[in-house]
């Protein structure tokens, strides 16, 4: 009886148990880990090469060099745009041969590897220098038998433009780069610097003999400053020290956030009081011999404990110091601005820091804690007197950008987004508004250049030009008054323009995610005067690459164009069904939507590769690039705000393409991505079926509470009796736990002090508290970013999709396509 039972009702338990495996993948099959693998970081670093034209403006000319790799090697090139002339700089078959003759290593056109090329102080000659395959001590070591004593001989090398005569230049006192800890006047007479928390300064000769030995005995310092503690110092620290590091380092030169007066006479710093702020932690378990503790101070958001910023300005020649008077906010922020850096200055040795300012006076801002008030303030050198030149005012946050100076502040403009697109205005000194420059439905980016003789603006700016994907950065003109707003680089291309700092010539680097990246030269109207380069993809598209296709769906609104990224496998076959990944990033800093081709190609492209159909999309309340109420819309919801687009966005693709499998959806992401992407399974837990979820910040109550309370918002509650306090609250992913149904793996790195791995563990809590089942790798000895084993995850994360929307759980332990990157030189492996 039993037998015939279990015989009547064995048929009818297969058919449900296929029915359910159908049910989950339809169609099973395995996953193109060959692709993917041909895409590896690695194998593009031999795949692509130069994608844009990087110009290096000359002083005394309009004339720029550059050099443009492709499969062929690398050049470089002059450029005289006056005279719409390119030249090789020289013959590198006839330089490599003079090389080798000196150097005694081999080399030849194709692989010259020049570092450091500079032009001379006339322009007549070049100057570089190139590793050869001599060992040397290193100059500045006592423990000559220390195995890290030896380094690699450097030769020096000088080139005639004119003549083509090449000499080495012998026993060349080569001007190391500035270090870290160095802020140096700007007429390099004196040397900043931070030691044991106080200010310390040195004079140009003693800077010398530090930087040929930084621990030379009789290097003379002056101290400046000795009220400075732990956590109340006037410099800054070393990053990411461990606790025996930092007490170690403590008495070392340490950087500090000095800006100079251009005449070297004062300089000004912002000091920050952290001892009240509380700590975090995070412990390197696989350090040796032992595991390190790492303490930094963190603040969340919410928190009463707050880091204060005070002003302080230093008159150098009297060694004297005096506190400004800037408070105004309760918590609020101080920002220095730096002056802007010339284009033909960025081959410097030396650059010094100098303020936003001139020998008068210099500028900075000051924030409420709540971020919707800001002021423009400037400072006046003689009396100290701090004055409010603009007040921007919102109910959400306030941003704003570095102004521009007119004629050393006899003008300024300043960025605004007041009437909700961010413009530029114009003031006088006295804060008094003249005039809009610019004003209608399109996004402002950045100051360019000022040409204060003919009162015309440079700059940057998106969503202006009709039937173009709004995020396209372009160049622009517009006279001081408003009028004559012209287009200088214009084409249905996100453009990247270098002016040179007259304002008379730019180049122009324009492309697409599903274009060839080129580089163009053009005046200052904008007239193209010369084509420059055309990157070289011909090893890509040998390999079988594909450009991607750019996209535009609806928000969930059914109103709101959103514009993304659409990735196929390189072996796509429209007739066959393809699962569906998204790749999300909520901002609201940006979208994470690529505009241009990339060098680097993303994880995306890849982990298509697989058989995936992977896509980009925005979100309202993603990108600072359009509306401020576009940018805007998830304030105060920083955990559901952009899922409802991002199943809106997948759900208009399948129906415009048969190839996309709606009922397989998976998602993943990085960061805030990582928090979206776990958000979404648990909000949509019918929709989303699986998800990647990397160093999410799951709890923002327990992120830093600059990024928390300023995209979440913080109310400001002051008491009848004045006084003020801060709340915040914010949903939780763990929250939602309870909702989980489909297959979730998440990761950390378990060092990460960005987003702290509490987040994921107190996730974990509350899945497991849920009678869940997950995933969970931990990344050891890893920051936010995953380091040296951000590879591994990603075949992580394609054998997770794979199993979960393809069916294919073929994968062995070993990861085979690593492995084979690996070189076995017969005593351990090396990594390729």
């Amino acid at each position: 009886m039993k037998k015939l039972l279990l015989s009547l009702l064995l048929p009818l338990f297969c058919f449900q148990l296929k029915a359910q495996t159908v049910t989950q993948n339809p169609n099973p099959v395995k996953g193109n880990y060959l692709l993917a693998a041909r895409f590896s970081p690695k194998k593009l670093q031999k795949m692509i090469f130069s994608t844009s034209v990087d110009a290096h403006w000359l002083k005394n000319s309009n004339r720029f060099w550059y050099m443009f790799e492709t499969s062929a090697g690398k050049k470089w090139y002059l450029v005289d745009p006056a005279a719409r002339s390119k030249k090789l700089l020289f013959d590198n078959a006839k330089v490599a041969a003079e090389v080798t003759l000196i150097v005694k290593d081999p080399f030849d056109a194709q692989h010259l590897p020049i570092e450091n090329l500079k032009f001379t102080k006339d322009e007549k000659s070049i100057q570089f220098d190139l590793k050869s395959s001599v060992d040397v001590v290193k100059k500045d070591r006592k423990d000559k038998k220390a195995t890290d004593s030896l380094e690699k001989k450097t030769f020096y090398f000088q080139y005639n433009l004119q003549t083509g005569k090449l000499i080495e230049l012998v026993n060349y006192d080569k001007v190391k780069p500035k270090p870290a800890w160095a802020s140096i006047a700007p007429d390099s007479s004196a040397i900043i610097f931070s030691r044991n928390y106080n200010l310390y300064w040195m004079d140009k000769a003693n800077y010398k003999k530090a930087l040929k030995n930084e621990d030379d005995s009789t290097i003379v310092e002056h101290q400046l400053t000795k009220d400075g503690v732990k956590d109340y110092a006037y410099g800054g620290s070393f990053m990411n020290e461990t606790n025996v590091e930092e007490e170690k380092n403590k008495k070392k030169r340490k950087p500090t956030q000095v800006l100079w007066s251009p005449d070297a006479k004062h300089f000004a710093l912002i000091r920050t009081d952290s001892r009240k702020v509380k700590d975090m932690w995070v412990i390197n378990s696989i350090a040796e011999p032992r595991p390190t503790l790492e303490t930094y101070k963190y603040q969340l958001p919410g928190e009463k404990e707050n880091p204060m910023k005070e002003m302080l300005l230093f008159d150098f020649d009297a060694k004297t110091s005096k506190k400004l008077n800037t408070a105004l906010f309760k918590d609020q922020e101080l920002t220095m601005w730096p002056a802007p850096v010339l284009q033909k200055n960025r081959d410097d040795e030396f650059r010094p820091n100098l303020w936003l300012g001139d020998n008068s006076k210099f500028y900075f801002y000051r924030t409420g804690r709540d971020l919707k008030k800001i002021d423009v303030c400037s400072v006046d050198i003689q009396t100290g007197k701090v004055n409010v030149l603009v007040q921007e005012r919102l109910n959400t946050y306030v941003e704003i950008n570095r102004p521009g100076l007119v004629n050393g502040g006899k003008e300024l403009i300043e960025w605004s987004e007041r009437d909700g697109w961010a413009h530029f205005y114009l003031y006088d000194e006295t804060g008094k508004l003249k005039n809009q420059i610019t004003s209608g439905s399109f996004h402002c980016d950045d100051i360019v250049n000022i040409d204060a003789k003919n009162r015309i603006l440079y700059f940057t700016a998106s969503g202006r030009e009709a039937n173009e994907n709004p995020y396209y950065s372009h160049l622009y003109s517009i006279h001081f008054d408003g009028s004559n707003l012209h287009l200088l680089n214009g084409g249905n291309f996100d453009h990247a323009a270098s002016l040179n700092d007259d304002s008379k010539f730019f180049v122009d680097n324009f492309s697409r995610v599903n274009t060839t990246p080129k580089g163009i030269l053009c005046d200052y109207m904008g007239h193209k005067l010369m084509d420059l380069e055309t990157a070289d993809l011909s090893n890509l598209m040998a390999a079988g690459y594909k450009f991607p296709e750019p996209i535009k769906v609806k928000a969930d609104d059914g109103i709101t164009d959103l514009y993304g990224v659409l990735y196929k496998p390189y072996d796509f076959d429209a007739q066959k069904k393809y699962p569906l990944i998204e790749y999300v990033y909520p901002g609201p800093q940006t979208e994470a939507v690529n505009s241009a081709f990339s060098k680097s190609m993303d994880a995306n492209e890849r982990l298509a590769q697989f058989g995936f159909i992977v896509v980009t999309v925005g979100n309202r309340g993603g990108n600072p690039e359009r509306s401020k109420w576009y940018h805007n819309y998830g304030y105060g919801n920083l955990r559901d705000y952009g899922l409802a687009d991002k199943k809106a966005a997948a759900e208009q693709l399948a129906d415009r393409y048969p190839f996309i499998d709606i009922n397989r959806v998976g998602i993943t992401g990085h960061s805030g991505g990582g928090f979206m992407s776990t958000a979404a399974m648990l909000v949509y837990p019918d929709f989303f079926k699986v998800a990647v979820s990397e160093s999410g910040n799951h709890d923002n109550s327990i992120y830093n509470r600059w990024w928390s309370e300023k995209h979440n918002g913080l109310k400001e509650a002051v008491t009848p009796k004045g006084d003020t306090t801060f709340q915040y609250s914010i949903d939780k992913n763990q929250d939602l736990a309870k909702n989980l149904k489909g297959h979730l793996l998440l990761s950390t790195g378990d060092i990460d002090n960005n987003v702290s791995p509490s987040n994921t563990i107190r996730l974990i809590n509350a899945l497991i508290k849920a009678n869940k089942r997950f995933d969970y790798v931990l990344l050891p000895g890893q920051r936010h970013a995953y380091g040296d084993m951000a590879e591994y995850f990603f075949w992580q994360k394609g054998d997770y999709f794979c199993k979960y929307l393809l069916g294919d759980f073929s994968q062995p332990v070993d990861i085979l396509e690593m492995d084979k990157e690996i070189e076995m030189n017969g005593k351990k492996p090396v990594a390729n």
